[in-house]
């Protein structure tokens, strides 16, 4: 009992200081603070990492937590960033947390604590918060290095539009360090002596190799380089489809690039939840996936597209049968081609297990689906194609989609076909026009190209069969070469039938008939006018009272060149609006309705003529002035052709320009559009084409002629001058000149005459005192004063002062020619005497010495006496030669030293003949008696001859010739 009785009492003690213990741990919770805290720095990714661990945790016991962390930069004040964490904390559990600083850790010391408190409902008891740990410094600047400046971040990553925080530390304190952002200056906060931050808001992307910061102060520089990036957009359009069901082909649009370098691109992989399977893509847009041979038919596939700042997502979950895009057909063949019949052949590629494809044949033609066709085929497929146009190229082509459930059709696969000719199936479209001459009809026909649908093919040529409808056996074919559009017919007055068909190499066209009749048809008509308007020429006629087969309108420009135009219209059409590209402005153009009676024969019923637009005329006439008078003259301009015109001719208007103010009769005074005044007469016949200006004045007038239209008139160029004359004028150039011109031609006539007969009756005699050369004479100290000296000489000498070359004279008389010859000296030529002549009896020389003054210089006028019965052949000077040519040549000299240079000296000399002796005897003979002083008693006429005539050279014969130079016997007195 005593042991039961010490245990108990033990057992009690024990339980009450328990109690008492429990009493105490109830009353003051244990607190839960964080302990062993621990932080590490990422200074690629500007993040603190903390982890620590909680004690006072009982074994498995789970309790929520929050611990809050405060985070301070360079002093432990200055609070930067306070977060509560909250987390599930287990016993012997080591928590971490990591913070990303916006400014780099190595620009400034920073520092953490953390407490913490229970964050469970089970323990309210415990909701309050422990005390804060030691304050944890972390200096980054310690992992800097060596350089004197550093700028941080280095090669930071970042998105476009987002905010970025930059720094730089330097060694050695220093107050002038400068930084850039791509050349442009930036400001920024100073945190301590060594380091400078800075914020940069909104950073926009500028190139892909990044963007350029860099700082400097005196003596060094430092920068980094800060990449850009797009954001990171979510794939749109994502699908997947098969084209074998044996693997999936994923697709989707991107978006923008990020435009990141390849390290900082953005990647893109494809996760399946149901099977797990994860597949890294190679390509930015698309992906395949390889099928599970376990027959999977249902996929739930997520595109994840991440990079280093974002990451998106986005899935689809579909049937794989349901996704089946099949591979185009292939093997397409043409076969069975006609001219509008084709058969086209191809084969699809299987798809697993499905038997039924549905396929699509298009035809194409001229650039444009003509045939679509759906066909249900399993592996080849066929169809035939119909309606086809001849000489026509086609494409026809096919492509194929699941049948069972729709996804996307194939590609287009196809074929080039062309199919083969046909005879043309329309007849051309033919017209005519018929002319009569002389007595027969010229026949040119028309006719337009078929149109390719109707010629089914080339065109080589087209028959003109020509049947004489009065004599049917006559029949002529004419096989016309293409492209010819026409053909020109001659035919007699009887009734013709023609049928113009057009050929290709497979067969003929249908016929078009024309009928050309007897009547051509071509009844005068009288022409109207119409008015075009921007839509072309409304046409209008009255039917005729008889049945017709059609009309035709035919229309030309008033052109020679330009071809006929016709329009064919049904029977019941009595108007028509002409439309064509060809019409032009100040085009006249000409309309002719025909209507095709039931015979085949052409009528005319309708002749109108008009312009497309009307304009004012741009030329005016050529006018000529008639009729001229002293009171009026006529103007015409007949040649004007008013058809040709660029628009219908009025009338003309005729401008005058008078000297006075007041305008004639019938003119009104305008003004011009450069303001000048002048009178105007209006015309209003256009085919009145001369007009008279009467009861004028004889003075100057300017007149002009313009034609006038409905849309103006001609230009206001240059005015014409006509004078009018004086009224008597024209007496005194029809009278009066006439005979003036006979009173000037008469003196003429008469002074010629007078000039005439006194050189053959009375020529005029030298005055010698008019003579230049007279005050050249050198008086010797024995002259005389008067002007001819007496001497005796011998008769009809002549003294050669100078000579000219190449010439030859015949004297009057003489015997013999003079020929010139070459003399370099002076030289004389005695004259024989005169058949007459029977002695040389003494005579009296007179030699002028006006015209000669070496010559009485000389002496050479003596009396030279000359033997009678020396023959005429020996005669010779009775001084010699050469003495005598000695004196001649100083005289010579001194006498052309004088003379003008190319002038004939001449010598007159004049002689009296003695009267006594025989004037008789043979004029071949001399006389006989020996010469004797005698008394010259007859005077000689005074002779001028030119001393360029030479004697023949003394050296011939040792002697000069002797020429006669008066005719024989006869000599004046």
């Amino acid at each position: 009992m005593a042991v039961f009785a010490v245990f108990q009492a033990s057992f009690l003690l024990a339980l009450l200081s328990f109690r008492t213990y429990q009493s105490e741990v109830l009353s003051e919770p244990l607190p839960l603070t964080p302990e062993s805290l621990e932080v590490s720095i990422n200074s690629a990714q500007q993040c603190l990492y903390l982890q620590w661990h909680v004690h006072n945790l009982t074994y498995h016991q789970e309790l929520k937590m929050v611990f809050q962390i405060e985070i301070s930069r360079i002093e432990t004040s200055n609070v930067v960033w306070v977060e509560n964490y909250s987390t599930p904390v287990m016993w012997n559990q080591v928590l971490h947390w990591s913070w990303e600083s916006e400014l780099p850790l190595e620009c400034a010391t920073h520092f953490v604590r953390i407490r913490s408190r229970v964050d469970d409902a089970s323990i309210p008891e415990l909701s309050f918060w422990s005390n804060w740990t030691s304050w944890e410094e972390v200096d980054a600047q310690n992992s800097l290095e060596e350089d004197p400046l550093v700028v941080l971040p280095k090669d930071k990553l970042v998105e476009e539009g987002s905010n970025v925080t930059i720094c730089y530390v330097s060694r050695s304190p220093e107050s002038n360090i400068s930084c850039a952002v791509e050349g442009i200056p930036i400001h920024g906060e100073r945190l301590s002596p060594n380091a400078s931050a800075f914020i940069l808001n909104n950073v926009r992307f500028i190139r892909e190799t990044g963007t350029n910061i860099y700082c400097l102060s005196a003596s060094n520089v430092s920068g980094t380089i800060l990449f850009v990036s797009k954001v990171l957009e979510e794939p749109k359009d994502f699908s997947c489809e098969t084209r074998d069901l044996k693997s999936l082909n994923c697709t989707w649009d991107p978006g923008r690039d990020t435009t990141l370098q390849h390290q900082f691109s953005q990647r893109y992989t494809l996760f399946e939840s149901f099977s797990g399977k994860t597949k890294l893509c190679e390509h930015k847009k698309w992906c395949h996936w390889q099928v599970a041979p376990d027959s999977q038919e249902t996929y739930n596939l997520t595109l994840i597209a991440e990079n280093q700042l974002r990451r998106r997502n986005v899935s689809i979950f579909f049937n794989l049968t349901h996704r089946v895009h099949p591979m185009k057909p292939f093997n397409v063949f043409l076969k069975s081609i006609s001219a509008t019949n084709a058969t086209m052949t191809w084969k699809v590629h299987p798809v697993g297990n499905y038997s039924t494809l549905l396929c699509q044949v298009a035809l194409h033609g001229e650039g444009k689906v003509i045939q679509q066709h759906n066909v249900s085929i399993k592996v080849k497929g066929q169809y035939f194609l119909s309606e086809l146009e001849p000489v026509t190229e086609y494409v026809t082509r096919v492509r194929c989609a699941a049948a069972n459930h729709f996804w996307k059709w194939s590609e287009w696969t196809g074929q080039t076909f062309t199919t083969l000719e046909a005879a043309p199936s329309e007849a051309p479209d033919v017209w005519r026009n018929v002319k009569a001459e002389l007595g027969s009809h010229i026949v040119t026909l028309f006719w337009r190209p078929l149109s390719k649908s109707h010629a089914h093919g080339k065109i080589l040529f087209y028959n003109v069969v020509i049947e004489n409808l009065d004599n049917p056996s006559s029949v002529k074919l004419l096989s016309i070469p293409a492209p010819a559009n026409g053909t020109e017919l001659t035919l007699d007055q009887c009734s013709y039938q023609i049928h113009v068909t057009a050929n290709n190499s497979v067969g003929t066209s249908p016929a078009s008939v024309i009928v050309i009749s007897r009547d051509p048809g071509n009844k005068n008509v009288e022409e109207g006018r119409i008015q075009g308007t921007e839509d072309g020429f409304s046409l209008s006629w009255k039917p005729p009272s008889g049945d017709v087969r059609g009309y035709v309108v035919d229309w030309y420009p008033q052109h020679p060149h330009c071809q006929l135009q016709w329009k064919h219209l049904g029977p019941n059409t009595t108007s028509t609006v002409i439309r064509s590209n060809a019409f032009r402005p100040g085009i006249r153009y000409n309309f002719r309705i025909y209507e095709i009676s039931t015979e085949r024969i052409a009528y005319l019923l309708e002749k109108k003529t008009g312009y497309s637009q009307e304009l004012a005329p741009s030329e005016n006439p050529q006018v000529a002035v008639n009729n001229l008078t002293s009171h009026s003259f006529t103007l015409n301009w007949k040649d004007y052709s008013t058809d040709s015109q660029p628009s219908f001719i009025q009338g003309y208007h005729v401008y005058l320009k008078p000297n006075m103010e007041q305008c004639h009769p019938g003119f009104e005074k305008v003004v011009l559009s450069d303001d000048s005044v002048c009178c105007q007469y209006k015309i209003d016949n256009p085919e009145q084409k001369t007009f008279v200006l009467e009861n004028l004045q004889p003075e100057s007038y300017e007149f002009l002629v313009t034609p006038y239209t409905s849309v103006g008139e001609g230009p206001h160029d240059t005015f014409t001058k006509v004078t009018i004359p004086d009224e008597y004028t024209h007496v005194l150039v029809r009278v009066v000149l006439p005979m003036i011109f006979c009173l000037v031609l008469l003196l003429v006539l008469c002074y010629l005459m007078t000039q005439w007969m006194k050189e053959k009756c009375y020529p005029d005699i030298p005055d010698p005192y008019k003579s230049s050369v007279l005050s050249l004479i050198k008086y010797k100290e024995n002259h005389h004063p008067t002007i001819m000296n007496v001497h005796d000489c011998v008769p009809d000498a002549i003294e050669v002062v100078n000579k000219l070359e190449g010439r030859k004279i015949q004297f009057l008389g003489a015997r013999k020619s003079l020929t010139e010859m070459e003399f370099t000296k002076p030289a004389y030529l005695y004259l024989l005497p005169t058949e007459k002549y029977s002695g040389p009896g003494p005579c009296i020389c007179f030699e002028n010495f006006t015209y000669n003054h070496a010559a009485s210089d000389s002496g050479s006028c003596g009396h030279v006496p000359v033997p009678l019965k020396t023959p005429p052949s020996q005669l010779a000077l009775l001084t010699s030669p050469e003495n005598l040519l000695k004196s001649l040549e100083q005289n010579y000299v001194t006498s052309s030293g004088e003379s003008p240079a190319g002038e004939t000296s001449l010598n007159y000399v004049s002689q009296l003949a003695s009267t006594s002796g025989d004037t008789s005897g043979d004029k071949d003979s001399l006389p006989t008696n020996p010469p004797g002083p005698a008394l010259c008693s007859e005077y000689r006429t005074q002779m001028a001859v030119s001393l360029g005539l030479a004697s023949p050279s003394p050296s011939e014969n040792s002697s000069l010739s002797s020429i006669t130079l008066l005719d024989q016997g006869k000599h004046r007195h």
